[in-house]
């Protein structure tokens, strides 16, 4: 697979009406606009599944990389971080 064809996809832990988790996935449609790069984002409400409110009851929003199942950030989007996270994968 290319670095053209390589889709990235980002997971959004959090809750249905979470405004922390609403910010996020705001504040990732803008990045997508601005830093002009192409990800798939997934949307999972940790509610319906017990084993994710384990993990992540008190830290959502977190904003994971589904590839390696790694953490960028949790409660606001850190530009910074998902900055890295793409320079590391290209």
């Amino acid at each position: 697979m290319t670095e053209s064809t390589l889709i990235v996809t980002l997971v959004v832990y959090g809750r249905e009406d979470c405004h922390l988790c609403q910010e996020m996935i705001h504040a990732l449609h803008q990045y997508k606009e601005k830093e002009q790069v192409s990800f798939h984002l997934e949307i999972s409400d940790i509610d319906s599944h017990p084993e994710l409110v384990e993990l992540y009851n008190e830290k959502v929003p977190v904003l994971m990389a589904q590839a390696d199942n790694k953490e960028i950030c949790h409660y606001h989007l850190d530009s910074s971080a998902l900055d890295a996270y793409f320079a590391k994968i290209r």
